[in-house]
């Protein structure tokens, strides 16, 4: 289990910071493919921890995959998300600081499925999104993504 803290005054300090990816992956309708996580009940775009041995590039792949069943080739940057207000924590007594790396991807491949990470795998109509329970952090990188794709310029904090 994990317990996502934003802005939370009542929050505990992170005591490490790990890089992470995640990706808005959309179909050929516009669909973002989304992801029921199993560790906090809500939705998300898939991603996680980067492996030591593999680039960024790999990295979105094998968790969009194996989150998913989806196999996608990344093709942009949307941004670069490390808010210190973002702050993770986990059973074992991690606090993890958000630093996720998020790109754009194209699906190339596989078939949905869930996994030990996804409860439900799911392509989500845009005005399907204010119905779900998503954390203001993926929200921002899903509005990012949409804002890329006019400005070209990568989002950071």
């Amino acid at each position: 289990m994990r317990t996502d803290y934003y802005d939370d005054p009542r929050a505990p300090q992170a005591n490490s910071l790990k890089v992470a990816v995640s990706a808005i992956v959309r179909d050929e309708q516009g669909r973002i493919l989304m992801i029921h996580r199993t560790d906090n009940d809500r939705y998300s775009i898939p991603g996680g921890g980067m492996e030591v041995g593999e680039t960024v590039a790999d990295a979105v792949v094998r968790e969009v995959e194996e989150e998913t069943g989806i196999v996608v080739r990344p093709t942009d940057l949307v941004g670069i998300f490390s808010d210190p207000r973002h702050v993770i924590a986990y059973e074992d007594g991690e606090v993890r600081q958000e630093f996720s790396i998020c790109f754009t991807a194209d699906p190339i491949g596989g078939r949905l499925r869930t996994s030990s990470e996804s409860k439900a795998v799911r392509w989500i109509e845009s005005r399907e999104l204010s119905s779900l329970d998503i954390h203001p952090s993926i929200r921002l990188r899903i509005e990012q993504a949409q804002h890329e794709n006019r400005s070209g310029t990568p989002y950071f904090t």
